[in-house]
């Protein structure tokens, strides 16, 4: 569609969100950071629904229109205008008409340019925060002046509270906290680092006749603790979420056991650490939905902690729009993986910097393999991986990495269920 066309469309859904907002005037928890925010919103959403009437925003729908369509309950029309035009029409009735409509809306809001969240927060006021994570080196920073102006615009999303709002907040992330306190806001922190209302601790890898099929680690508030188990991926950030979860289920006086009971039904969205069966008795760790340096780092760590891996092998990706950052942070990373990894392949011609830094930091050449794009590196991969292998595949959404993880996959045909981007638009 024309930009001008588009544009029109999205004004017209944003102005029938907010009155639809000012008839039902349901409550809202807005997330927003640079890292996990999609886990976050799905962790939230588990330990809340069985409790209230909830929506969430569906995968990543986090720009104007995504919240948009959230708060309207409509579908993506992606580049059929007509379907645009429908939408248009039953956003306009939902908006004069409906009657049942959530209690609660879990708004995941991310900025992609300046001024995106000053625009979000002109249409949502909510009642509950979470900040997740302000890494020094964002994603999207190429669009910004400064790492610091990613944070600032990130921030608006604060000044939007309601009054009697409540701000739950990561307690590790120095960016966040140094902000925050300049406000006078209520706040809730949790953390893993350092001591907070709601803390997480005692990580471990779940294993099952030799392979990672989940984590567990226990949250703690107060004289409280509780197990928690997720099952079908691995990562810090998961600790991180449930935490974050369990904090906003307990300003919905909802018991820290019932948040834990909770996710024995959580599944992690695709893309996040999910685990996946690979060919040759092998396991995929899928990290493929985006990349930024802190993502990544902290994936290669995860992978760096499974100990009943016979190989641990990084699959790794350009990581895109950090702009004047770039060529340091690649070579960060390959310094960064070199001693903790036994092989490495990099793809694109940014990764370039990841092997070369890897190999002065001490990686043997002949553990280093170098594809052009995803579609070389699936090739080369199916011919690689052997019984016990871990494979963390990673770059940036533009990469498409997923193809890869769907070529050495054990069940490629329940990619659509498993993978990202696996929609007829992104196909084409």
């Amino acid at each position: 569609m024309k930009a001008t066309l588009k544009l029109a469309i999205e004004r017209i859904l944003f102005f029938e969100a907010r009155i639809l907002l000012a008839r039902k005037k349901p409550h809202i928890i807005g997330i927003t950071g640079n890292v996990g925010k999609t886990s976050a919103k799905d962790a939230i959403y588990t330990v809340i629904r069985p409790h209230v009437r909830a929506r969430k925003s569906e995968k990543s729908f986090n720009t104007d229109i995504g919240v948009t369509l959230t708060i309207l309950g409509l579908p993506n029309a992606s580049q059929n205008l007509f379907l645009w035009i429908i939408n248009i029409v039953e956003g306009l009735f939902i908006a004069l008409f409906t009657r049942n409509y959530p209690d609660w809306l879990v708004l995941e809001m991310g900025v992609d340019r300046p001024s995106d969240m000053k625009r979000l927060a002109s249409l949502v006021r909510p009642d509950i925060i979470v900040l997740t994570r302000f890494p020094d080196v964002p994603v999207h920073v190429e669009y910004f002046k400064t790492p610091e102006a990613v944070i600032s615009e990130k921030m608006e999303l604060v000044h939007a509270l309601k009054e009697g709002g409540t701000v739950v907040f990561n307690n590790d992330d120095e960016n966040i906290r140094k902000p925050l306190s300049e406000l006078s806001v209520h706040t809730v922190g949790f953390g893993k680092a350092t001591t907070s209302p709601y803390t997480a601790s005692q990580e471990a890898i779940i294993y099952e006749q030799g392979h990672p099929i989940g984590c567990s680690f226990v949250i703690s508030h107060g004289p409280e603790s509780e197990v928690v188990r997720i099952m079908g991926s691995l990562g810090l950030h998961n600790a991180y979420t449930a935490a974050a979860a369990c904090a906003v289920g307990g300003l919905l006086d909802i018991p820290l056991r019932a948040a834990g009971d909770a996710y024995g039904e959580h599944t992690t969205a695709p893309g996040r650490m999910r685990l996946i069966t690979g060919i040759n008795g092998s396991t995929i760790i899928d990290d493929t939905y985006n990349a930024s340096p802190i993502a990544v780092t902290e994936g290669i760590d995860t992978l760096a902690t499974v100990t009943e891996a016979k190989r641990r092998i990084a699959v790794v990706g350009d990581m895109l729009e950090l702009g004047r950052y770039s060529v340091k942070e690649h070579e960060k990373l390959g310094a960064h993986l070199a001693p903790k990894v036994d092989a490495l392949m990099t793809v694109g011609v940014r990764a370039k910097s990841i092997a070369q830094s890897a190999i002065d930091a001490g990686m043997k050449e002949t553990r280093i393999i170098e594809v052009r794009d995803s579609d070389e590196g699936a090739a080369v991969l199916k011919d690689l991986i052997k019984a016990g292998d871990v494979v963390y595949v990673k770059g940036s959404q533009g990469m498409r990495m997923e193809r890869i993880v769907k070529a050495v996959m054990n069940e490629p045909l329940r990619a659509k269920d498993l993978l990202v981007r696996q929609d007829s638009v992104w196909e084409e």
